[in-house]
């Protein structure tokens, strides 16, 4: 009993970090002109959100600008067991990253000079299974919230190069709940709770190259975070005579949030039309082991160490733009990544899947200092697999959609 009961919450620790880290709930809305044309923009400079795509493309800034922006993501999974061929459903809420920029650009002698905050959230969302579906024992509720605080300086050191970088502080907390195994008198499973605050630094930098008129390139990265989890809640409901097993106080781990390198390719052949091209490489390996270290233990509840094995990856974002007149731009694009996920280690909270994707979107220009961006991102994935863990064997079927709006004012 006592080791079926450490095997559970083995599995029940790991998943705090792997909700976090699969490319499914990685989130990509950091621009809207950028979502428009397949979540690219590294070798260009749009607007203000530069200071997340590539540093070193606000130097090319000639105007200080302020630009909010909200996306809601409708996105729901359907699981379907293999051995039974009974089908569940998440019951998502709807999600809600935004985004702020705000870039100020100096004028005379510190012309060549800008800086920025921003002000973004690359991971988060809430997954919400059916009551009594399947995989309840691996994960019935989970939520997490990471929020980048990225204050930026961008130099043109000419007008072909600039550089930026910028520092990087994290915030976040996560909720995760399940049913475990042990029933009561009344046949009540028991349930568990994990929650906690976590916080993480890291730093970004890029440069910007015009190699002439028509073609420029960029080169971004943005490093590793080891978000800190200290002092995490964790309570459990079981029966009396299970209490001292299960006994409720706090755990730490450490989740390290990957490091990600983009080149970035621009094509402008005319003054209607341009094409961009992203690459990136995401260092996912940096998630091979999680450990988590509870404060109180018990002959059912041990520290945990395991390997979880994820692999690097890349990723394809492209798209077109085409300036229709001098207040509209529409807007076209698409992108491939790979999953970092490897086969045996898919679970409900990542049910990841090499995904290909569609965006479109358009900027409504009102004047010289307003101006409106609107975009639309549509995905559809599948993936079937037999969790090396909890034996939980079947297809997950991902559908997401994903509308977006941003402000900017400039002056």
């Amino acid at each position: 009993m006592n080791s079926f009961i450490k095997i559970i919450f083995l599995f029940f620790g790991l998943q705090v970090g792997v909700f976090s880290y699969g490319q499914g709930f990685q989130v990509n809305f950091q621009g809207q002109k950028q979502q428009g044309m397949g979540c690219a923009g590294a070798a260009l400079n749009l607007d203000a959100s530069s200071l997340f795509f590539n540093p070193g493309a606000s130097a090319f800034a000639n105007k200080s600008e302020v630009n909010l922006a909200g996306t809601t993501i409708f996105a729901h999974v359907l699981y379907t067991d293999s051995t039974t061929q009974t089908s569940f459903r998440t019951q998502n809420p709807v999600g809600t990253p935004f985004s702020a920029y705000g870039l100020y650009h100096f004028k005379k002698s510190l012309e060549p000079l800008s800086i920025g905050l921003a002000v973004y959230t690359p991971f988060g969302s809430t997954v919400q299974w059916d009551p009594n579906w399947i995989g309840r024992f691996a994960l019935t509720r989970l939520s997490l919230k990471a929020i980048f605080f990225q204050p930026t300086f961008s130099y043109r050191i000419s007008e072909r190069f600039g550089l930026g970088a910028g520092f990087v502080l994290s915030n976040g907390s996560v909720n995760l709940q399940k049913d475990i195994p042990i029933q009561d008198s009344l046949g009540q499973f028991g349930h568990a709770e994990l929650a906690g605050k976590a916080i993480g630094f890291g730093y970004n930098g890029g440069i910007l190259y015009h190699v002439n008129h028509k073609f420029s390139m960029g080169l971004s990265y943005r490093s590793k975070v080891n978000m800190s989890v200290n002092n995490g809640n964790a309570s459990f409901t079981v029966p009396s005579a299970l209490v001292s097993s299960f006994p409720n106080g706090t755990f730490s781990s450490q989740l390290p949030l990957p490091s990600v390198l983009t080149l970035g390719l621009c094509f402008t052949p005319n003054a209607k039309w341009s094409f961009v091209l992203d690459i990136n490489r995401v260092n996912w390996k940096v998630y091979d082991t999680l450990a988590f270290d509870y404060a109180q233990n018990t002959s059912a509840l041990g520290d945990t160490k395991s390997a979880r094995n994820y692999k690097s990856i890349c990723a394809f974002r492209g798209g077109a733009a085409y300036t229709a007149t001098k207040k509209w731009t529409f807007r076209l694009g698409g992108g491939f990544g790979f999953t970092p996920v490897q086969s045996g280690y898919v679970t409900p909270e990542t049910p990841d899947a090499n995904r290909l994707y569609g965006t479109c979107g358009f900027s409504f220009t009102a004047n010289h200092h307003f101006s409106i961006d609107a975009s639309l991102y549509a995905t559809r994935m599948q993936r079937t697999d037999k969790n090396l863990e909890t034996q939980l064997n079947g297809t997950f079927t991902t559908m997401a959609f994903a509308p977006g709006i941003s402000l900017n004012y400039r002056w």
